[in-house]
């Protein structure tokens, strides 16, 4: 049987100092972020996912996007290098959290940079984007980790958002997903499909029909329902202030 997990972590008290790269600065509220935060880790578990908690790293006001700490293929936890600097110390704790659950572990070194948010997975093909937090070199030392795994990675361009997962997710049949206007190039996959809301471009894949979203974009919720997907909601309002969405909030485990 395969036990599914998901690493996550409580965000900072510091979270409203988060780095911005495309939006401007909004108050965020960090009592509010605690909740919606836990409402998140609920919704897995009422998914059937075993939840392990990452230590916080409260000084680290990013922390709660442990994504991006990580690329997780088969039985191997590849530890990326933030591309912003400041992000740096948040990998060490995780990468102690992925190897207790028997992983085991790789790294990107310098002068490779690489956020986990970066990396799309759909089945052996591992899309990763080049362009802001993740560079040529960090994308060469994740495919010489992967490709003997089976994997085939392939690089497409990120210039209009921070991560490629802040443009793209897939659905469980394979397709991409995306707000058209804010991915750089969608022939870059086999198939892909617009979905009317910025926010409604992120689904956490809970299981083959489940689908954790942000409940800010309605019209896609029902799109996916006429697809014959279950939307699961769950209010991420002061994340998406930080550019944040439902596929950062967590490492899934699926080995």
């Amino acid at each position: 049987m395969v036990t599914i997990r998901a690493l996550v972590r409580r965000p900072s008290p510091r979270i409203a100092e988060g780095l911005l790269t495309h939006l401007e600065r909004v108050p965020v509220d960090a009592d509010l972020a605690v909740r919606q935060w836990q409402q998140y880790v609920d919704a897995l578990a009422a998914a059937g996912w075993s939840t392990i908690e990452v230590p916080p790293a409260d000084d680290c006001p990013d922390s709660v996007f442990v994504e991006d700490t990580m690329v997780v293929y088969g039985d191997l936890a590849v530890i990326a290098r933030a591309g912003a600097e400041q992000r740096r110390p948040e990998a060490a704790a995780a990468a102690q959290a992925v190897e207790a659950q028997g992983y085991r572990l790789a790294q990107i070194d310098a002068p490779g940079t690489l956020d986990g948010g970066d990396v799309l997975k759909i089945g052996a093909t591992v899309y990763v984007g080049e362009g802001g937090r993740t560079n040529q070199s960090g994308i060469d030392q994740l495919r010489a980790h992967l490709e003997p795994l089976g994997a085939r990675v392939v690089a497409v361009p990120v210039r209009k958002v921070l991560h490629l997962k802040s443009a793209v997710t897939a659905l469980p049949d394979g397709t991409v997903i995306g707000y058209e206007p804010l991915v750089d190039d969608p022939t870059a996959f086999p198939t892909f499909r617009p979905v009317p809301e910025e926010s409604g471009a992120h689904v956490v894949l809970l299981d083959d029909q489940q689908l954790l979203m942000a409940a800010s974009a309605p019209r896609t919720a029902e799109l996916f329902s006429g697809l014959g997907y279950t939307p699961i909601p769950v209010d991420i309002t002061e994340f998406e202030k930080l550019e944040g969405c439902v596929t950062c909030l967590s490492v899934r485990l699926r080995g």
